[in-house]
């Protein structure tokens, strides 16, 4: 499927479906990037659907307590705890999925929110990596495979179909990688992907090619799991929440940036997209339909919604490139780097994955 600026352009004088609703009693419910934009409006959705517990996750205990008070105060829902990580940390990622295994009797939704778009200069984490790339990638990917064992053993034990639900977007349909990443020798995919060299070809920065790697690794992890018709598993999904309202973009009000001629014109562009934009609450019904969307229809519905990408409360195609030979064999390419890469930070990971996951069949 193709997706041109002016299709983007007729999605904004569309009617954003309502969001759904369903019964969450007994479930535990994780949101991470909750304390602003649709994560927070998607948190509110939920604590209105009385799940057993609501973990909002975000960068600081103050920020956490003070969206967990407002939304306490606005869905007079108790059960909400604020918890603390910050992606662009590796140990605090490690910490997170300790901190759940250890306290968390059962994992029913995993949402994947949190992300940036950080246009212009080249900046690394502590870790070494490209800061959007760990924060939209490489941070939810390590979190996704620790908490796995945890949310498999909540579907066995509980007949039930937990949801890895990955917040990506239709600028993926956009994302024009370089042949130096998609023909890069073995190994070296990511490290060339987050290398300065490459980062900085574009002051526009690469967001789009992040998106591009969230619904890759969605079908990847899809691909390897145990399939709903052969008894409870997870369902994992990728979704577009169409342009929002929110402070993704606060990269753009970096001061540094306002010398750059091109950074600047951006941001004039997104200030007018912006007059267009959906609010935050609508884009927030489409992370509710990612987790409960056809659940209604068991283990056909997870079937059905397993590596599937949603975008206005339907399941629709992903871009040409993903469907193609060379998209599916980078796909494979890109999750064997993850595993591996990852593997160096946390020596569970590949455990896991020969544990839990099964070979993908060719």
């Amino acid at each position: 499927m193709r997706l041109s600026r002016e299709d983007e352009a007729k999605e904004w004088e569309r009617t954003m479906p309502p969001v759904i609703t369903a019964d969450l009693t007994g479930k535990t419910v994780i949101v991470t990037g909750a304390n602003v934009g649709i994560g927070f409006e998607a948190a509110k959705h939920f604590a209105r659907m009385n799940p057993e517990k609501l973990i909002i996750v975000c960068r600081s205990q103050e920020k956490g307590d003070e969206a967990k008070k407002v939304i306490q105060e606005e869905t007079k829902f108790p059960r909400i705890e604020a918890w603390i990580m910050e992606l662009s940390d590796f140990a605090s990622v490690k910490a997170f999925a300790d901190r759940a295994e250890k306290e968390l009797e059962r994992i029913d939704y995993l949402v994947e929110n949190a992300g940036v778009a950080n246009p212009g200069k080249y900046k690394a984490t502590k870790d070494g990596w490209e800061d959007t790339f760990q924060v939209n990638n490489l941070g939810p990917t390590l979190l996704a495979l620790l908490l796995l064992p945890k949310m498999l053993q909540t579907a066995k034990k509980h007949g039930t179909y937990p949801r890895l639900v990955v917040v990506s977007s239709n600028t993926h349909y956009w994302s024009t990688l370089e042949k130096e990443v998609v023909d890069a020798p073995k190994g070296k995919i990511l490290e060339t992907f987050s290398g300065e060299n490459y980062w900085s070809k574009t002051t526009s920065g690469r967001y789009q090619d992040t998106k591009l790697f969230n619904v890759l690794f969605v079908r990847a992890l899809a691909s390897r799991l145990p399939r709903p018709s052969q008894g409870p598993s997870i369902t994992t999904v990728a979704l577009n929440p169409s342009f929002c309202l929110s402070s993704l973009r606060r990269g753009f009000h970096d001061p540094s940036l306002a010398s750059d001629e091109n950074i600047m014109k951006m941001k004039e562009r997104f200030n007018e997209m912006e007059k267009k934009a959906f609010t935050g609450e609508e884009g927030s019904r489409q992370l509710v339909y990612g987790a409960i969307g056809m659940r209604d229809e068991g283990k056909q519905g997870e079937e059905t919604m397993t590596g599937g990408y949603v975008s206005f409360s339907n399941l629709v195609e992903v871009s040409d490139f993903v469907l193609s030979e060379e998209g599916r064999g980078f796909e494979d390419r890109v999750w064997d780097e993850c595993v591996e890469t990852l593997n160096k930070i946390d020596g569970r990971v590949e455990k896991i994955v020969a544990e839990y996951l099964i070979p993908k069949k060719v």
